[in-house]
């Protein structure tokens, strides 16, 4: 019943849904935390959060992204999206920022091309579950320890998961839920255009794009989904419920782009490794 009950709920805000009313006085600006913050800053040195960095749009919005090959950023379809024209800006007017931290980053590049998922629609910012993208960068930035790998499927429901990204209140360093959990999984074939993973995890505006992070079969962290949003709380307490895209559709899409060159993400069982899909 709450699973059903929390797709019924699932919104379209491209970020995070707006809280339920009891929140709305206490954090205004901020949908998707609730009162108890669970978020801190990490460290930029440190496996998974070295392959993070802010992607930056010349026209002003930011959002956050992740390395899953040597020149491609995964992120969210939304956040390529200009916020006039509700078109797809231009690949040079992308901007990733490795390891982005109070004005210093680790590396910097542009974007050289773009891939949005199949089916997914600048003008309504959706579906929800077409809400991933490619940015293919114009210099190598994703060395082997900085490259992280994809769940080819899902994890288990109450899977340990966390979620760090460039967000609204403190954009000049990456915050972090490193205790949260998947709630539950909308399967594609409803209404919604893909598989959603329904999480705990605190994120608020700027998140949109970052890694939700599961373990794979090795122990090790892997990108499950892409966060795309949220929708307000509806259970116990003034948690929202956060949406990611599974990354599942990721992973086939760069099995269909063929062997391509530089090194590949960490290959584990249950893991799908980018094999340079997307490079020019």
């Amino acid at each position: 019943m709450r699973r059903s009950l929390l797709v019924a709920g699932l919104g379209l805000w491209p970020g995070l849904a707006p809280a339920q009313p009891a929140m709305v006085a206490a954090r205004p600006a901020l949908p998707g935390i609730g009162s108890a913050d669970p978020r801190r800053p990490v460290s930029l040195a440190e496996t998974p959060w070295r392959a993070l960095g802010r992607l930056q749009l010349e026209l002003g919005p930011r959002c956050s992204g992740a390395l899953i090959g040597p020149r491609t950023v995964l992120t969210a379809a939304h956040c390529l999206v200009a916020p006039r024209t509700a078109a797809l800006v231009q690949p040079g007017t992308v901007h990733f920022l490795l390891g982005y931290e109070l004005g210093r980053q680790a590396g910097h590049a542009r974007g050289v091309a773009l891939q949005v998922a199949p089916g997914f629609r600048p003008a309504s910012r959706g579906p929800r579950g077409a809400d991933w993208a490619l940015v293919t960068l114009d210099a190598p930035l994703g060395t082997p320890d900085r490259i992280l790998p994809l769940l080819a499927a899902p994890p288990a429901a109450q899977a340990a998961l966390m979620l760090g990204g460039y967000q609204q209140d403190r954009p000049e360093v990456l915050l972090a839920d490193a205790g949260c959990h998947l709630l539950g999984v909308a399967p594609a074939g409803t209404v919604l255009a893909g598989a959603l993973l329904l999480h705990d995890c605190a994120g608020t505006r700027g998140a949109s794009g970052a890694p939700l992070l599961a373990r794979g079969a090795d122990g090790g962290w892997a990108v499950a989904g892409v966060v795309s949003g949220g929708v307000g709380a509806m259970g116990a307490g003034d948690a929202p419920v956060g949406v990611a895209v599974s990354v599942a559709p990721v992973a086939a899409a760069l099995r269909a782009g063929g062997s391509g060159s530089g090194p590949a993400s960490p290959l584990a069982p249950g893991i799908v490794p980018d094999r340079g899909a997307g490079h020019p």
